[in-house]
């Protein structure tokens, strides 16, 4: 059955594949051998069943091998545990083996500890009892020296029974040195007492071994009683002191003070013959006697210069404070000042930092050459000298009285000023200075080498408030300088900000040439300017200085900007008479300008004489400004980008006055303004043998302003029809294109109303849109006017004056 379906099926097959014989002979050859390929999968088959039944018996063999294998390492466990518990047993029989064999050797350990100790304390109470009947007894007998010994000694065995103290005998023990102690204090100060007594003079002779031995006791004794010691004596030391300098003797006033220091430095030397070795060297006894000497010289020339402030002159309290610093440079070189600190004593008030260069006892020849150096406040440093710890011990006293100096200073200053005044009026201006810059006023120098010796000197008195006072009075002056030398010199124009007057109105009006600073008056004007710009600087400098003097609490007092200030009100205000005077220069010219027939110019020939006239004025000016500012640069570029904006606008303002102007006319025109623009340019070095190559913000000034001349220029020149193309070409050759510079150009081409009407429209539709803010800036321009404005319509005014005159 099985074959014939195969049949039917080959037979289906062939009917739809329809093979070719040569396709079915290949096929027939290939199943002929099918039969042995059938029977090696079958082998192959029985052969995998066969290692599959041997692998899972295999694996039932290793489960009963595991189980095995378990069980002996359990039993192997308890074995090893039971080994450990038999060992564990035996180490604790051996520990409670040796614990019994060395029970007694610790009780005999603890037996020898404590009988150590008892004999030991035993020692100890033995040695303080003795002692403290031996302390009593040479107390008695004021043996100090064996007391000094033995009184330490005891102090230190006491201390091994602080924890006995509730022990009878030894609380009674150390209350007996107490007591010891006590009286041996109060019979020491006794000694002291009959030795130096408070009252009378001292006793005959020299200092005892008994009171050098006393005073190793007293070491040792309650520290009280060491300063009481100290005290005594120094106030006893001193009494012939505050004697002979009572406030009513002659010697006690300022101008004597040397017989105060003198007096000190023979007490000194006396203490050191006499009792240099009584009194231990730690104790610092002639320090501690130079130091109270110090408080009480401070309390006692305070009281007297307030009771006599009247009498106080500046060269009194500067000698007094020359002679006072002096003798605190000699306590600095002699004591190191160790018992400042100390509590013994009144504390001194710790004396401000000094930041003085200047700390020696006599003035140097630096100093001294102050008042005769000229040049600015940045010399060299000097090193700076170690910190004086008695600085201002002394000296302190005289700081509520140093308005005295700050006075005089003030007046002098005031005197100085003056005196510069009536010298510039007796000298008159500088000569003209051609070869090295504009010179610098001599009384600049002059008045900054007499600030640099005050500050210096003041800054040796106190580095506090006076400072602060000195500043102030500087301040003060440099103003008056600015005011008075340099402000209140420089020449007056014609028409300043005080207005018009009418004689000058009547000169120009008759064509006389407008009124020029004469050689003399440039050349102050630059000395001005190069003065000012060294006081500027030097200022600085001064600021810095006086911070360095000053306190560090009061250097956020110390502030010149203010004066800086004015010193660079007082340049600008020199520049700007410079520029004014050369703009003035060139005003006739551009009024010539624009009066010209440009309509009826027939031809283009050279530069037009008005452009001559205003080359001519520059080629005077310029060069002399440049000269007498060689030595500032920088101001002299000020100057000519200043000039640059102020003529080219104004330039620009009559060219719009040229109207009307044919085609030839503003060719004639273009060919000025490319001439005024090339001198323009050369403005920096022109005149000078050596070439420099201009600033680039001038350079940038001049381009932008002379390019905007030309494009209109160019504008005007243009046909006006189409009139498309030629508003395109307008809004395309002005950047800042507008109808009122439109009309002004249609004006210029000399168009009629009604021509500039459509024009004007074109233009406003063809212009973009001003943003809103844009129109609001224009209208807020309009309400507030600007300066420029301002000067425009002092102009106008001025130019209807001279119609109507």
């Amino acid at each position: 059955m099985m074959e014939e379906e195969e049949l039917e099926f080959v037979e289906e097959l062939e009917a739809v594949l329809q093979l070719t014989p040569e396709v079915q002979l290949a096929i027939e050859q290939s199943l002929a051998n099918i039969d042995e390929v059938v029977n090696k999968i079958r082998l192959k088959i029985r052969r995998l069943d066969d290692n599959i039944r041997t692998v899972v018996r295999g694996q039932t063999n290793v489960g009963q091998d595991g189980r095995q294998a378990l069980e002996e390492a359990q039993k192997a466990i308890q074995q090893l545990f039971g080994k450990i518990k038999d060992i564990k047993d035996k180490a604790e029989k051996s520990e409670q083996m040796v614990k019994e064999i060395t029970r007694d050797i610790k009780q005999l350990d603890h037996a020898k500890r404590h009988l150590t100790t008892s004999i030991t304390t035993l020692n100890h109470l033995h040695m303080l009892a003795g002692g403290v009947d031996s302390l009593e007894a040479m107390t008695r007998r004021r043996q100090y020296g064996e007391v000094a010994n033995l009184l330490q000694g005891v102090m230190n065995v006491l201390e091994h029974f602080h924890k006995y103290m509730g022990i009878p005998q030894i609380r009674q023990l150390s209350e007996r040195v107490k007591a010891a102690q006590t009286e041996l204090g109060q019979q020491i100060l006794a000694d002291f007492e009959e030795a130096f007594p408070s009252q009378g003079s001292k006793r005959p002779g020299g200092p005892s071994n008994v009171l050098r031995d006393a005073c190793l006791v007293a070491n040792i004794l309650d520290p009280r009683i060491k300063q009481e010691i100290m005290k005594k004596f120094i106030k006893q030391h001193l009494s012939e002191y505050l004697v002979l300098f009572q406030e009513n003797q002659d010697v006690a006033w300022l101008d004597k003070i040397d017989r105060r220091y003198a007096w000190i430095k023979r007490q000194l030397v006396d203490y050191e013959e006499k009792y240099g070795r009584m009194f231990p060297r730690e104790w610092y006894m002639a320090e501690r006697i130079a130091v109270e000497f110090c408080h009480v010289t401070r309390t006692e020339l305070a009281k007297i210069m307030r009771t006599r402030a009247k009498e106080i002159e500046v060269k009194l309290l500067l000698f007094a404070i020359q002679r006072t610093t002096n003798f605190e440079g000699f306590l600095a070189k002699r004591f190191s000042g160790c018992t400042l600190t100390d509590g013994s004593l009144k504390k001194l008030e710790s004396p401000p930092t000094s930041t003085n260069p200047f700390l020696e006892d006599e003035p140097t020849p630096e100093m001294e050459e102050l008042a005769t150096e000229k040049g600015d406040l940045d010399q060299p440093k000097k090193p700076k000298a170690p910190d004086n710890p008695f600085h201002g011990i002394v000296s302190k006293c005289f700081e509520p009285h140093l308005y005295v100096y700050i006075e005089s200073q003030d007046k002098n200053l005031g005197e100085l000023i003056d005196r510069f005044v009536a010298d510039f009026k007796a000298q008159g201006p500088p000569k003209p200075n051609t070869d090295e810059g504009g010179a610098v006023l001599p009384s600049c120098a002059d008045l900054f080498v007499y600030y640099k010796k005050c500050m210096v000197q003041c800054s040796q008195l106190s580095t506090g408030e006076p400072m602060i006072a000195l500043t102030t009075i500087f301040q003060k002056y440099l103003r008056e300088y600015a005011w008075k030398i340099l402000s209140g010199n420089l020449p007056k124009t014609t028409t300043s900000s005080g207005g018009l007057t009418i004689s000058s109105l009547l000169k120009e009006k008759e064509g006389s040439e407008v009124a020029k600073f004469t050689l003399e008056e440039l050349c102050l004007i630059c000395s001005i300017l190069s003065t000012a710009e060294y006081c500027l600087a030097t200022t600085q400098q001064l600021e810095e200085k006086l911070k360095e003097k000053v306190d560090i609490s009061l250097i956020e007092r110390i502030n010149l900007t203010g004066e800086m200030d004015t010193f660079s009100t007082v340049i600008s205000s020199s520049i700007q008479l410079l520029v004014q005077d050369l703009d003035a220069a060139c005003d006739p010219a551009l009024t010539a300008m624009s009066k010209m027939q440009w309509q009826n110019v027939e031809h283009v020939g050279d530069q037009s004489p008005y452009v001559t006239s205003v080359i001519l004025h520059i080629k005077q000016n310029v060069p002399i400004i440049r000269d007498n500012l060689a030595s500032t640069r920088k101001y002299f570029t000020q100057f000519c980008i200043k000039f640059a904006n102020s003529f080219i606008p104004k330039f620009i303002t009559h060219l719009f006055k040229c109207k009307p102007i044919s085609m030839v006319g503003a060719e004639q025109l273009l060919l000025d303004t490319h001439s005024l623009k090339m001198v323009l340019l050369d403005l920096p070095s022109i005149g000078s043998q050596v070439v420099r190559k201009a600033p680039a913000s001038y350079t940038k000034i001049v381009v932008k302003g002379m390019t905007r001349a030309e494009m209109i220029l160019k504008v005007v020149m243009a046909p006006h029809e189409p009139l498309v193309v030629f508003v395109d070409n307008y809004i395309k050759l002005l950047t800042d294109c507008n109808t009122e510079t439109f009309q002004k150009i249609l004006d210029m081409k000399g168009l009629k109303r009604s021509e500039q009407s459509s024009m004007l429209e074109l233009l406003r539709q063809r212009l973009p849109a001003p943003p809103s803010g844009a129109e609001s800036a224009s209208s807020l321009s309009l309400m507030a006017p600007t300066p420029e404005q301002e000067s425009s319509r002092i102009r106008k005014l001025e130019k209807l004056i001279k119609k109507r005159l």
